[in-house]
């Protein structure tokens, strides 16, 4: 039965008036540009030097969490100042100039909602994942419909939404999208919340200033475009252009980059040790640009799923060390399981073609067939050299269920 409950642990709720005020004056000047973008990649190292230090993936390396959280007390002064500040300033200063967008932080913040995920028992994701998921989302549209990271969603067998007010609702999952990474669920009763208007992801440019919005204690976090280039990751997922932001955020998952204007540009999917692309090498975190939704929102919403044949999936994670594809891990019951592939194998080619980097891999992967076709493997395995054929499937089909995508 749908019920609606309030839930008392949500600490990232407890904003005082003050500290909304604050945040509202901070995103005003956010939007007309106030804030000064790093002239270089070394202002954000300085920014980021604590963290630079760690390993942000491991325990040890995240922040105490006290210390991302708001002081009310200094958040007053702080809005108290920047009032003072503004009416001191000549009027002058703003002529000539174009009339900033103005931003209403209730009704942003109010948009940001927290995912609370159980998976199904013997959920293969349950491995990696873990069975209890939790992150953030955003709406997006009016009938609460939610816009997420999808890793939280798959094989969901009980999803909550607990928006702004500390009301959680149960919802259920929409769709789930492998290839950009996104998901959806729409929550069963409805939700005080205007959704969120999409940006223009393709516009934004390194330097950009950005707010990240997330259900965490932090609530809000400011950072800067640090770089727009392809993300590989292990799991067969390539970004050709994913957004790498600069100083990381502990509450990534799900999180929405925002932009001055107010608008969703980005879904928050994970933190990195090397957001910039050369150097110097510091922290930041990987976001989903939401350009990449707009083509396929109606199908995920429609279907659950992008329409159109699907991408062959093998099920095997793997790295690249020194030119070399390196397998890493097999998922079980999967098709590279299947066709005798372990741990420790090299794949030294997809078909006649040679491959020497993840992206090659993928690249020669999706290009090769469709979601059932067989792919021909050319594998180092200790000393020996093998031919094996992979016979694979859509991703979608290893999730256990109950899935309702």
């Amino acid at each position: 039965m749908s019920t609606l409950r309030h839930d008392p642990s949500t600490r990232w709720l407890r904003a005082t008036r003050g500290s909304l005020l604050a945040i509202a004056l901070a995103l005003l000047a956010f939007a007309a540009g106030a804030a000064d973008a790093p002239g270089t990649t070394r202002d954000a190292a300085q920014a980021t030097s604590d963290a630079a230090e760690a390993k942000p993936d491991s325990a040890e390396a995240k922040p105490d969490a006290a210390d991302a959280k708001p002081n009310p007390t200094q958040a007053k002064a702080d809005a108290a100042q920047a009032k003072s500040d503004a009416a001191a300033a000549p009027a002058s200063a703003t002529d000539g100039k174009p009339e900033a967008p103005t931003v209403d932080a209730e009704r942003l913040f109010s948009a940001i909602v927290k995912v609370s995920v159980r998976a199904v028992a013997d959920a293969r994701s349950n491995a990696t994942l873990g069975r209890e998921r939790e992150g953030s989302g955003v709406v997006i549209g009016d009938d609460g419909l939610v816009l997420t990271i999808g890793y939280l969603i798959v094989e969901a067998d009980d999803v909550n939404v607990t928006d702004a007010h500390g009301r959680t609702v149960p919802a259920q999952v929409v769709g789930y999208d492998h290839n950009s990474g996104f998901g959806l669920v729409r929550t069963m009763l409805p939700i005080d919340a205007a959704p969120v208007r999409f940006g223009d992801s393709a516009r934004i440019a390194e330097k950009d200033p950005v707010l990240i919005a997330s259900a965490g204690d932090e609530r809000a976090a400011f950072a800067y475009i640090v770089s727009k280039r392809a993300f590989t990751g292990n799991w067969e997922y390539q970004l050709d252009s994913a957004i790498y932001t600069s100083p990381p955020t502990l509450n990534w998952s799900g999180a929405a980059l925002i932009d001055r204007d107010g608008k969703l540009i980005g879904i928050g999917s994970l933190i990195v040790r090397e957001a910039t692309d050369g150097d110097p090498k510091i922290p930041g975190n990987v976001f989903v640009p939401i350009d990449l939704l707009k083509p396929i929102l109606t199908d995920l919403v429609r279907e659950g799923h992008r329409t159109g044949p699907a991408r062959p999936w093998l099920g095997v994670s793997a790295d690249e060390i020194q030119g070399r594809v390196l397998v890493t891990r097999v998922s079980p019951e999967g098709p590279a399981d299947l066709a005798g592939l372990q741990p420790g194998d090299i794949i030294l080619a997809v078909g006649g073609d040679v491959v020497r980097s993840q992206s090659e891999f993928y690249q020669r992967l999706w290009t090769r067939g469709r979601a059932g076709d067989e792919i021909p493997l050319k594998v180092l395995q200790g000393t020996d050299v093998r031919d094996v054929k992979v016979r694979s499937i859509d991703r979608l089909q290893y999730f256990r269920p109950k899935s309702t995508i």
